[in-house]
């Protein structure tokens, strides 16, 4: 009960944030009703998303680059893809750059932020955003939005790193917090080593840990969209 209200609840400032949205794609994406929470989880339309930002404060950071691909019917549409890099105004430092691989020359040919911002709104929309350590997804685009538009929306999301957590905590055994990373998890899975911080890449990435977690539960077509909500 306590999960079907706090469902309610982001329905509720969907339609209030729509009332207020100016005309555009925000408003549109605040249009459409999210998933059902009660529906089988191989019938929800899933995004998979991953952002590279230029640090960890939303407010004082900026996103860098957007990777998307989208879930249907227990499968990624590797034909959804889409990757983007950022031009913003931030200065980029060296020991960031070691790390997303996106130089200054890179960042001054990206598009605009409000340009992927709304690719990103279109693709999401009526969809569930899956995504690995979401609040970074969920602080970062609130706050292009907030920034781009006056107001940051809402939606419902699916964090593998808080399914991995969740079955770790009820094992009841100790285990190192590096253990929720990305690739360790993939490991455990036995998926492939991938090239990590690509924004496309780590979303691909997710994807396929998330089906490959989905599969311990008997797999997406008995399992509702619920019991993965975070």
């Amino acid at each position: 009960m306590m999960f079907l209200n706090h469902f309610l609840s982001l329905n509720k400032q969907r339609e209030k944030l729509y009332n207020k949205a100016p005309k555009g794609v925000l408003k549109d994406f605040l249009a459409v009703p999210f998933p059902d929470p009660k529906g089988l989880l191989q019938q929800t339309p899933i995004l998979s998303v991953d952002f590279e930002t230029t640090g960890l404060d939303a407010v004082q950071d900026k996103l860098l680059s957007v990777g998307f691909v989208s879930l249907q019917n227990s499968k990624i549409e590797l034909a959804s893809s889409y990757h983007q890099v950022i031009n913003t105004q931030q200065k980029l430092h060296t020991d960031n750059v070691l790390i997303h691989q996106i130089t200054d020359r890179e960042k001054e040919q990206g598009l605009p932020l409000q340009v992927v911002v709304e690719r990103l709104l279109e693709a999401l929309a009526g969809k569930v955003m899956l995504a690995h350590f979401a609040r970074i997804e969920r602080q970062f685009l609130r706050q292009a939005c907030l920034e781009i538009y006056g107001i940051s929306p809402v939606w419902p999301i699916i964090d593998t790193l808080a399914i991995a957590k969740r079955r770790l905590d009820k094992s009841d055994v100790a285990y190192d917090p590096s253990e929720l990373r990305l690739s360790n998890l993939r490991k455990r899975y036995h998926l492939p080593e991938h090239y990590a911080h690509n924004a496309l890449n780590d979303a691909i990435a997710t994807a396929e840990l998330f089906l490959a977690q989905v599969s311990d539960d008997s797999g997406m077509n008995k399992i509702k969209l619920k019991h993965y909500l975070s």
